[in-house]
């Protein structure tokens, strides 16, 4: 039975890193006049109400979307995600954060396509009233996994799939990649990403490596760190295994990247990294 909920998390660290780098992708995505389908793999409620009592429990978002809401001088590859959080929060008081859905909702055209799958019994229907209508946009309350078989290749060209599991199970890291390795056989010019959470270095590392044996060519990591050592008892980083990532996303995030380790650091212990994990 799925018992996570991401309202308790919402707007923390990790969803600034991994939003920060969705927009940028969709952006780039925008600069061409043909449609392009978004795919959510674990899409959750869409919106989240920062003063609701989910959010108020842990407030993670204090440490992270907060810190960037009153941050002068951000970089400008930071411009894209604080436009779509802000058409949430007109005005200008922080209070609802997107998720995944929201952000993408607020940039698609009326020609590009949106698949939604969310499992959870009580996300699911929420996700159906969150976002505004779109005649191209498609709920799903199903397995995300099964949405990749049943969803890929698409009839668009191009495209972009987010797999963002709660990595509940111990087996989730072998299901992403077999999930994504599959997928990719089938659509192999689309753009993946696929985010992990850094508590055990090892098996951050392991993912990696996974990945590597794939088969899959064109793999960049990022890893964004606000802690200067693990600790099983939390949530140490943020990693993005991004597949075909987007023209200059490299470039864009080697000066977003430290930014945001310095900005989000906990005792000013940030730290940021990217690699090239298999060339084209």
């Amino acid at each position: 039975m799925l018992s996570y909920r991401h309202g308790f998390h919402a707007g923390n660290f990790a969803d600034v890193f991994k939003h920060a780098m969705l927009c940028l992708m969709v952006k780039s995505l925008l600069k061409k006049d043909k449609p392009f389908v978004y795919l959510d793999t674990h899409a959750g409620a869409g919106l989240y109400d920062l003063e609701g009592p989910l959010a108020r429990k842990n407030r993670e978002h204090v440490d992270g979307i907060a810190r960037i809401w009153t941050a002068a001088e951000a970089p400008s590859a930071l411009e894209p995600y604080l436009e779509a959080v802000r058409a949430y929060n007109p005005g200008g008081r922080l209070q609802t954060y997107p998720g995944s859905p929201g952000l993408v909702r607020h940039f698609l055209r009326p020609d590009d396509r949106m698949e939604l799958s969310e499992l959870h019994s009580s996300d699911g229907p929420r996700l159906r009233d969150a976002l505004p209508p779109h005649r191209r946009l498609h709920i799903h309350q199903a397995d995300g996994y099964q949405s990749l078989r049943a969803l890929l290749p698409p009839k668009e060209r191009r495209g972009l799939i987010l797999c963002d599991p709660a990595y509940e199970l111990k087996t989730e890291r072998k299901k992403v990649v077999a999930a994504i390795t599959d997928a990719w056989q089938r659509w192999p010019t689309g753009i993946y990403a696929i985010w992990h959470p850094i508590v055990d270095r090892a098996q951050a590392d392991w993912f990696q490596r996974e990945f590597k044996r794939s088969g899959i060519k064109s793999i960049w990591t990022a890893d964004l760190r606000i802690y200067g050592e693990d600790r099983s008892d939390r949530l140490n980083g943020s990693g993005m295994l991004i597949i075909n990532p987007p023209w200059q996303l490299d470039a864009q995030m080697e000066t977003l990247g430290p930014w945001l380790a310095e900005t989000l650091a906990q005792e000013g212990n940030g730290s940021y990294q990217q690699a090239w994990l298999v060339g084209e």
